[in-house]
């Protein structure tokens, strides 16, 4: 099974090579048909801690680092 890969907003970088990344979604309301915004925060392995705050960013599923971590950055978008 392929690994996903999303990208998104670096929404911080405080903790040492972890950065957290939200992720946009858009789709149809299905009664309304009204466009939804939604956004999910995922925590990501940064090593070399060389992302900040407003980075746009591709992370990809791992196996886990910790017990939040299941990303890691790929590359920057």
């Amino acid at each position: 099974m392929p690994k996903r890969i999303l990208q998104g907003t670096v929404t911080s970088d405080q903790n040492n090579q972890t950065i957290t990344v939200s992720v946009e979604r858009r789709f149809k309301h299905p009664l309304l048909q009204k466009t939804v915004r939604k956004s999910k925060k995922y925590r990501a392995h940064d090593a070399e801690n060389k992302f900040k705050v407003g980075d746009t960013v591709r992370i990809e599923e791992c196996a886990p680092i910790s017990k939040t971590k299941r990303w890691t950055v790929v590359l920057e978008a």
